[in-house]
Parts: C-alpha cells; structure tokens; sequence
C-alpha cells in the first residue's frame, strides 16, 4: 500500500492486517531495523524525532545505498506472501503482491496529519508541502519514480478524502478478494 503522506496508509493497513490476520510491515520498520544493527537504540513510534532518530535520518540521507537496502529486505519478506506493507517505492521494485494506492487531496492530507500530530492546519500545510516534495525528490533520485504521478503499478486506487478508513479497508478486502479467487475477507 502507498499514498503520499497522511493519506491514511497505516491507518487502512492495520484494519486490514487484522482482518485478514496478515502481519503488517512497514518500510520505516526495516529502516529502524536497519538502524538498531548500526546500534542505534530504536524505542516507540516515534523514535524518528528523537536526536538519535534525527542523528540516523542524517546518517541515511548522505547514503543513498541505506534505501536500496531497505528496499531489498522489504521486498523479500512481500514475496512470502500474507503481509499488509506501507511503502512508498514497494509497488515500484517488485511485481510481488496486491498494489494499492491511496489517493488523497492536500487539504484532507494536511487535516489528518494536524489531527493525528495535534497541530494546527496551516503549521502542517507547510510540513505537507515539504514531505511531498523531498518524497518525490528523493524517489526520482533513487529509482527514477514519478512519485505521486505514476500509478501504473496498482491494482486499485482509492480516494481517502470523504471515506473512513474502514470503509476504504472493506473496498481493498473485497477487491483483494476477487483478485485472489477468494469469497470472503
């Protein structure tokens, strides 16, 4: 599953992961993974915005090769099969598994990250802006993606503006689904 920021990527994929009973993986996951090899000490959800977290981003930033390797090790364990992934260049570097991408505006995206950060909107449409463009920066450089732009690798794409995020799970599920010759979710 991929989106640009806030467009409730991990939100869908936990109800689905419970649903269906897949784990759920994350690309950040490998990422601090990654990291607590190198000995970073790795704690919470939010370890990114610690100084270590920050100290690792710059480590990863000056080395291109850190994402490549994420990237590796996530799509090995999508080729096993009965896993929900949030990523944003999965779909792009393995034909493995169900492609989905949520779509979403910049104003539901910036609501949601606000809500979720317990900030007000205008701070977050500049943090959105930034994230967006270093995302589709960072993806151009790295695999010459049109992050955002190119949807070609999906399997269905869903617009999470106006729809709660177990109904955006029902429509995977069911699509998923039909894909997979299976009835039921």
């Amino acid at each position: 599953m991929s989106g640009l920021p806030a467009a409730g990527k991990t939100t869908v994929a936990e109800i689905i992961s419970k649903r269906l009973g897949f784990k759920i993986l994350g690309g950040g996951d490998i990422l601090k993974e990654m990291a607590t090899e190198r000995g970073y000490k790795v704690t919470g959800k939010e370890w990114w915005d610690t100084p270590e977290g920050v100290k690792f981003v710059k480590e990863r930033e000056g080395n291109p090769d850190f994402d490549k390797e994420a990237d590796r090790r996530l799509a090995k364990k999508i080729e096993k099969g009965d896993i929900v992934v949030t990523s944003y260049t999965a779909p792009w570097i393995t034909e493995a598994g169900f492609k989905v991408w949520l779509e979403g505006s910049v104003k539901s995206r910036t609501e949601r990250m606000a809500k979720r950060d317990g900030t007000g909107v205008s701070e977050m449409k500049e943090v959105m802006k930034f994230r967006d463009s270093e995302n589709k920066r960072l993806y151009k450089n790295l695999y010459n993606i049109d992050y955002g732009i190119d949807k070609t690798p999906f399997a269905l794409i869903v617009n999470t503006n106006e729809i709660a995020p177990e109904e955006v799970a029902d429509i995977i599920i069911k699509k998923y689904n039909e894909n997979s010759g299976k009835e039921n979710g």
